[in-house]
């Protein structure tokens, strides 16, 4: 089995498992979670800190504001991206997905070290206000 721990402060590990086929983008198949305390976070949307929406229709600006917003929660639990277990990822149109691995592959890499956490991808018919696009929700492990 292939591991590499995202830090090993963390208490983080990501795995990638013998025999498994590649994964099919940015992301590990499972994460190891030492006992402790695990953050289950809400889904992140594009919503300014004034509560607006942010980027209608620019499903760029919004990726960059649920990242954005998802970080902020993160720091205010006192843990980092590299704290993250696992992401899932809704969207609302098929069409974005390439997308979203683009704008992954450019982020991804300068908020994680090492390896990614796993990530689910699913579509779906909306999210709560019409206007989104996307959502992120996460699990992630309390120092």
């Amino acid at each position: 089995m292939q591991q590499r721990a995202a830090n090993d402060s963390t208490g983080v590990t990501y795995l990638d498992p013998a025999g498994a086929p590649p994964a099919q983008g940015l992301y590990s198949h499972a994460a190891r979670v030492n006992a402790g305390d695990l953050y289950f976070i809400a889904g992140q949307l594009a919503v300014g800190a004034d509560g607006s929406i942010v980027g209608k229709d620019d499903f760029e600006a919004q990726f960059r504001q649920v990242f954005e917003n998802l970080g902020t929660v993160l720091e205010g639990l006192g843990v980092t991206f590299d704290h993250v277990a696992k992401f899932t990822t809704y969207f609302v149109h098929s069409q974005d997905i390439e997308k979203f691995m683009k704008l992954r592959a450019e982020l991804f890499p300068t908020i994680f070290r090492g390896k990614f956490p796993p990530n689910t991808i699913c579509v779906i018919d909306r999210l709560v206000k019409e206007d989104f696009l996307l959502e992120v929700e996460a699990v992630a492990r309390g120092l």
